[in-house]
């Protein structure tokens, strides 16, 4: 039985995979499937997944079918970059605006709505899609496509959600974790499961020692459209260490959701042990 590994080819994960681009012939008990945050949570959700880098929303959207890695999680010391809100109007000027809200991410989406509501008491109308459309009055962005509009310059205002965050709660947003699905923790799966962890930190580790070296070999693969200081310098402000104030965020993520009725409810984190 293959272990399969939700790859994300955003810049923001090349830290976690890197080393199995090109290389996958080295892992030869794993399949990785590529796709955006929003596609490896609906596979995680139906199984078609066992484990990902996914939207952290997804294990409050599934309550009981997930553990997460302990210690790995995608976050941000303060700002992210790369999950923007873009507008043309001041973020306090939003009520009955029209924003699109980006279909790659549904932590992102929650987030937002959160953030708009409950910290700004703001009422918009949002409407789903990839990318702004002319009749939209913002939008809000992730990953490279968020890093390239930020270099465009056609909105008036942009604001970053991890920021936005932090100065409302004093904490570092989650915006995504190692979600592992329990049926990858069978006795056929475990350790295979097990070995992956071990090189996923080896990897990470990697990247921090050579970041130069690894983006080359990221990029050949998964190529973006932004000078490259700008990329390297993109990865001092992220931080993939789950500590427990990034768990305590989450917890309190996932109590606003509820609240909201964005999930139905607030479950315990339950970890990988």
């Amino acid at each position: 039985m293959t272990l399969r590994v939700g790859r994300i080819p955003f810049l923001v994960c090349a830290p976690f995979f890197f080393n199995s681009v090109g290389r996958e012939n080295e892992f030869p008990e794993v399949a990785f499937v590529d796709g955006p945050p929003s596609a490896h949570s609906a596979g995680l959700k139906d199984g078609s997944i066992h484990l990902s880098p996914a939207s952290s929303i997804t294990f409050a959207q599934k309550p009981g079918a997930f553990v997460l890695s302990p210690v790995h999680c995608t976050s941000c010391s303060f700002e992210v970059r790369s999950v923007k809100l873009f507008s043309r109007y001041p973020i306090e000027d939003l009520s009955d605006k029209r924003i699109r809200m980006t279909s790659q991410s549904k932590t992102s989406v929650t987030l937002l709505r959160i953030l708009l509501e409950k910290r700004y008491g703001l009422r918009p109308e949002y409407v789903p899609g990839l990318a702004a459309e002319s009749t939209d009055d913002a939008c809000l962005l992730i990953g490279d496509l968020a890093l390239e509009e930020n270099e465009r310059h056609r909105f008036a205002y942009s604001y970053d959600l991890g920021t936005l965050w932090q100065e409302w709660q004093g904490l570092p947003f989650v915006f995504g974790a190692w979600l592992i699905s329990k049926d990858a923790l069978s006795a056929r799966l475990r350790p295979v499961l097990d070995d992956y962890m071990v090189r996923l930190e080896t990897g990470i580790r990697e990247f921090r020692k050579n970041p130069s070296q690894a983006l080359d070999v990221w990029l050949a693969k998964y190529p973006v459209n932004l000078p490259r200081p700008l990329i390297e310098d993109y990865f001092s402000v992220l931080d993939y260490h789950f500590t427990d104030e990034r768990k305590q965020s989450l917890s309190l993520f996932f109590k606003l959701a509820a609240q909201m009725g964005l999930v139905d409810s607030a479950p315990p984190i339950e970890f990988l042990e």
